[in-house]
């Protein structure tokens, strides 16, 4: 019985965490990602409104997709 619970409770718990993992549509780097025009492909948390170079691994910058999803 006691095993009967304590899988329930984990259970429940693990659900909570998930859902309030899930609360956004959107994650930081999709929100940062929309100031500027050229990203990284590996880095999408660096954004640039001018062509150059990944401050941290070198790449270059490409121009992101805007059209909506």
């Amino acid at each position: 019985m006691k095993r009967l619970i304590i899988i329930l409770a984990l259970a429940a718990s693990s659900l909570v965490a998930f859902n309030a993992c899930n609360g956004s549509s959107k994650t930081g780097s999709e929100k940062h990602q929309k100031k500027g025009k050229y990203t990284c492909t590996m880095h999408p948390d660096v954004s640039s409104d001018k062509p150059g170079v990944c401050p941290k691994c070198g790449m270059d910058l490409v121009e992101r997709d805007t059209t909506d999803k």
